[in-house]
C-alpha cells in the first residue's frame, strides 16, 4: 500500500530538536515533506505575512532524519502550511504534524500558539492536522519517550480520521524519562496569564517593555488537559476553529437591537 504523506511542520524552527525528533517518528508512518520557519516564531498564533515579502528554499540540514525534503521559510507556521500546500506539495497530505513544540500548549496557551496555528491551518483547508507539545522548555528535552505515544496517536488518527472541523491538541508531561501513565482525552481548561509589563531602559536611556506574568488555573475540573497534564498523563483535546458562541446565539436574539 502506498505510504500516507505527512506534511511535519513546527513554531520553533527548522533545526530544534523537537522538530527533528518528529520527523524521525513521522519517517516511520509514511513519506514526510518538512516546511517549517527559519528562525523561532513561538508565540505568533495565527499571523500570516502580508506585508513583507515571503521566501523559502530547500534546507541544508546537517542530520538526515528521514524526511523526502526539506524547506525553510522566512514566514510564520501558518504561512510554512499555507506554502506547502500551494506552492511545495504535488499532491493533498494525507494529515499535518506540528511540533514537537518546546513547551505547553495546554489549556489558554493554544490561543497564542504558532504550533496550533499550523495544525489549525491545515484543519481549514481541509487537511486532518494535529500539534504536539512537550512541557519541558529546555533545548534538549527527552522527545524520545514520547515516541510510542505519538506513533499511536497519529496512526490513530489515519485509520479513524479526525472529525471534519476538528483538529487535536496534544500535551504531553515533563515526566524525566518514564513512559507516561497513559492517554486522556478532555476538554480545555479554564486558565489565563496574570501578566505584567517589566519597564526598564536601555543604555540610550529609551524606556521597554518585557513582559513577564504567571499561569493562573481557575479550572479545578478533573477532565481538563491541565489535570491529566499533572497526574503524568499525555492529553488529548479535539479543537475546533469554528469560533462562534452557538450557546450564546439564542441569548443574543432575545436584545432589544
Amino acid at each position: 500500500m502506498e505510504k500516507p504523506l505527512i506534511l511535519v511542520t513546527n513554531d520553533d524552527g527548522i533545526t530544534a530538536p523537537g522538530l527533528r525528533a518528529l520527523i524521525r517518528f513521522m519517517s516511520e508512518i509514511g513519506e514526510v515533506v518538512v516546511v517549517a520557519p527559519d528562525s523561532p516564531q513561538s508565540g505568533m498564533g495565527h499571523a500570516i505575512t502580508v506585508d513583507n515579502t515571503l521566501y523559502s528554499s530547500k534546507a541544508d540540514i546537517d542530520q538526515t532524519d528521514g524526511a523526502l525534503v526539506e524547506y525553510s521559510c522566512s514566514g510564520t507556521p501558518a504561512d510554512c502550511v499555507k506554502l506547502a500546500l500551494q506552492e511545495i506539495l504535488d499532491r493533498k497530505p494525507d494529515i499535518c504534524i506540528s511540533g514537537i513544540n518546546h513547551g505547553s500548549n495546554a489549556s489558554i496557551n493554544v490561543i497564542y500558539s504558532g504550533t496550533m496555528s499550523a495544525a489549525i491551518e491545515a484543519g481549514i483547508e481541509g487537511v486532518p492536522a494535529i500539534g504536539f507539545s512537550l512541557c519541558d522548555y529546555s533545548w534538549d528535552a527527552d522527545f524520545e519517550s514520547a515516541k510510542e505515544a505519538i506513533i499511536s496517536i497519529v496512526n490513530g488518527a489515519l485509520k479513524n480520521k479526525i472529525p471534519k472541523g476538528v483538529v487535536l491538541n496534544v500535551n504531553i508531561p515533563k515526566i524525566d524519562r518514564r513512559l507516561p501513565k497513559g492517554i486522556k482525552i478532555c476538554r480545555q481548561a479554564r486558565a489565563n496569564w496574570k501578566e505584567k509589563f517589566d519597564k526598564r531602559t536601555n543604555p540610550r536611556g529609551k524606556e521597554y517593555y518585557w513582559l513577564t506574568g504567571e499561569f493562573e488555573l481557575l479550572d479545578k475540573g478533573e477532565d481538563t488537559d491541565e489535570w491529566a497534564l499533572a497526574n503524568d498523563y499525555i492529553s488529548i483535546v479535539p479543537t475546533q476553529f469554528d469560533l462562534t458562541a452557538h450557546h450564546a446565539i439564542q441569548e443574543l436574539n432575545g436584545w432589544d437591537l
